[in-house]
């Protein structure tokens, strides 16, 4: 059974490897002002980014699904890792030795699934990229060299080859510390007759990273005529890989992707080499499936999905290849990004354009020329004969489905003109009008008329300063009381004085400890004061502030409670000169408001009590509510001098 992790180590780990440096291994982060960066959550879709980092604090909240946390819970949450496999991973990163409370460390037991099944990966990457040097393997250096791969290349793509016989690589793996379970498990071997033999025997290997760099699985080309398998053989769908979920070249491509705001995609392995040795270096393609949601997911995060972002689909002008294209125009609309597609001359694919013609041909082959709808219309309208009316009715009627599905009215209309245009219907407000009707007739048959990624999103921060009213976050162990409702002016201070706790303890405490609980009217700032509390005060973020915001978040009673935590945490205040002043005022209203919530339930008492109240009652009340009032009017009077 494996070992706790030390809790020194564990906290070692948090403080070393910054959330932002983690975050942007999956998505783009730009400044979203108060040393706050913000990107595209990668836990929901969406179109405008409300998910954001705060360096300072090392903290991640999204402010549409409610997603928060650590640096620990975000690797948690998008890799789906355990805890100790996450620190292990990100200690690792850090150079860390992690020490165990019990039993000592025993890597082959103690370290997680995932981050096991990685390390067979690695140590496979290593032993195929050794292997190429072999005498063996001549005929997989001769495939290279054909297509202009020199060893500079195969050494900066981490190309291999995997030995012809039966299990060289199982036996390697073996002579690591890996199990038989865990070389299946992984898909590097397969049951033989008489135990593990290797999956990939004789071929050339590309291995698959994923976006954070880690190598999941691997694509394999076959090499020889005797080769009874498929021409390329990936690796299995393993707990690691999912070939929906990666995309080749992404650890390479990911950084110029986001800063180009563009992503070439391209349909094999050599394609990819090819486009980033001609200086296309944000080039990717999937690995044996077609580009589909997931992908889509993938990238949009890194293009931040804004108005300049560009995806060019190269696609062979063959029937296999216009079928791609219509199928990644079905889901073009789950872009903000303009689309395009680019053929070759002739048909040829990136490697083969750049054997023929040179670098120069493969970058100007992803310049954006064609928009993908226009191909994608072209492709529709040219199955039909638009010399008769019949034919250019059922062009129309076919393509214009299509067009119904963009969901923009402008672009919409514009596309609309465009296929008038391309069937011969002079009558162009015809075709406009025929498109929008199908359009409407998709919405009221199921759709909601919404852009995609809408539907899930709760209010952004601009939302909870007034806006509508934000949704109750019920937390079981608060105290009963109204639902949360940002129109309420002491919900707005309640919220803005526990941002200042758990943001700027300084300027709040000792102050703010001395507040109890039900001077939080709100049912979730009342479980988030007790987790404060729990978790030793404001006054304890005068320290490392890092882990004070770690014991409020372990105090949360749930998940919800969490979430607020960060939420708070990572939110920009309402006023410009957040000071000693300003958080007076916050830190009066809130107790102000308490006290006169006092007098009035008092003297609500004596009225419903009338003459049936003991006298020496109705005086020990009358002399607390004069005591309450003096106080007010103190508070009204000096503010925060009063506290």
């Amino acid at each position: 059974m494996a070992g706790r992790i030390n809790d020194d180590d564990v906290k070692a780990v948090r403080d070393a490897v910054p959330i932002d440096s983690v975050v942007s291994e999956y998505l783009q982060l730009r400044n979203a002002g108060g040393g706050n960066l913000k990107g595209l959550c990668p836990f929901h879709d969406e179109k405008s980014p409300s998910f954001q980092v705060s360096p300072g604090k090392g903290l991640f909240h999204c402010f549409g699904c409610q997603e928060g946390g650590d640096t620990i819970a975000f690797v948690m949450k998008i890799d789906h890792l355990s805890f100790s496999e996450t620190v292990e991973r990100l200690a690792a990163k850090a150079g860390i030795t992690l020490r165990y409370e019990e039993g000592g460390y025993n890597p082959s037991h103690q370290r997680g699934e995932r981050i096991r099944l990685i390390e067979a990966h690695q140590a496979a990457a290593e032993f195929y990229v050794h292997q190429l040097e072999s005498p063996e393997a001549e005929i997989g250096r001769k495939f290279l060299a054909e297509r202009g791969f020199d060893q500079d290349a195969a050494t900066h793509f981490r190309v291999g080859y995997s030995p012809a016989g039966w299990d060289h690589l199982t036996r390697y793996l073996r002579g690591k510390g890996f199990s038989d379970k865990e070389l299946i498990t992984s898909g590097l071997s397969q049951d033989g007759r008489r135990g593990p033999i290797d999956r990939f025997r004789g071929r050339l290997m590309w291995p698959i990273s994923d976006t954070a760099g880690e190598i999941v699985g691997f694509g394999a080309r076959k090499l020889r005529d005797d080769d009874n398998g498929p021409k390329y053989l990936n690796t299995p769908e393993t707990p690691v890989y999912k070939k929906s979920q990666v995309l080749y070249g992404i650890d390479l491509a990911k950084k110029d992707i986001a800063k180009a705001s563009r992503a070439v995609v391209v349909e094999g392995y050599t394609d990819v080499m090819a486009c980033h040795l001609a200086g296309v270096t944000t080039a990717i393609a999937t690995c044996g499936t077609a580009f589909g949601n997931d992908h889509i997911k993938i990238l949009r995060r890194l293009l931040m999905d804004n108005g300049s972002a560009r995806v060019i689909f190269t696609f062979d002008g063959d029937s296999a290849g216009q079928k791609a294209a219509l199928r990644a125009f079905e889901d073009d609309q789950k872009f903000a990004a303009e689309t395009y597609i680019a053929i070759a001359p002739d048909n040829m694919d990136p490697c083969d354009l750049r054997l023929a013609k040179g670098d120069d041909a493969v970058r100007d082959l992803v310049e954006p020329r064609t928009p993908l709808f226009e191909f994608a219309l072209r492709q529709i309208v040219g199955r039909y004969d638009l010399e008769t009316p019949a034919g250019r009715a059922a062009a129309l009627d076919e393509a214009a489905a299509v067009v119904a599905k963009i969901k923009t009215s402008s672009v919409q209309r514009e596309v609309a003109v465009q296929l008038a245009g391309l069937v011969g219907i002079l009558d162009q407000e015809f075709v406009v009008h025929r498109v929008a009707q199908l359009a409407r007739w998709a919405r009221d048959k199921g759709g909601d008329g919404r852009g995609e990624g809408r539907g899930g999103r709760g209010p952004g921060p601009q939302d909870r300063r007034g806006g509508a009213p934000h949704q109750a976050v019920q937390a079981p162990t608060a105290p009963s009381g109204p639902a949360l409702n940002l129109r309420s002016p002491a919900h707005r201070t309640e919220r803005e004085l526990l941002k200042l706790a758990l943001q700027k303890p300084a300027l709040v405490s000792p102050a703010f400890d001395a507040y109890g609980v039900d001077e939080f009217t709100a049912p979730p700032y009342a479980a988030v004061r007790q987790c404060i509390e729990e978790a030793g005060g404001a006054e304890r973020g005068l320290g490392d502030n890092r882990e004070y915001l770690v014991a409020v978040m372990d105090a949360a009673p749930n998940n919800t409670v969490r979430s607020l935590v960060t939420e708070l945490a990572v939110e920009v205040f309402i006023g410009k000169t957040i000071d000693e002043t300003y958080a007076g005022m916050q830190l009066v209203h809130v107790r102000l408001r308490a006290v006169d919530r006092r007098i009035n339930d008092v003297q609500g008492s004596l009225a419903r009590l009338g003459s049936n109240v003991a006298p020496e009652d109705l005086a020990a009340a009358q002399n607390e509510v004069w005591v309450l009032q003096q106080y007010a009017q103190s508070l009204r009077a000096k503010g925060a001098d009063a506290l």
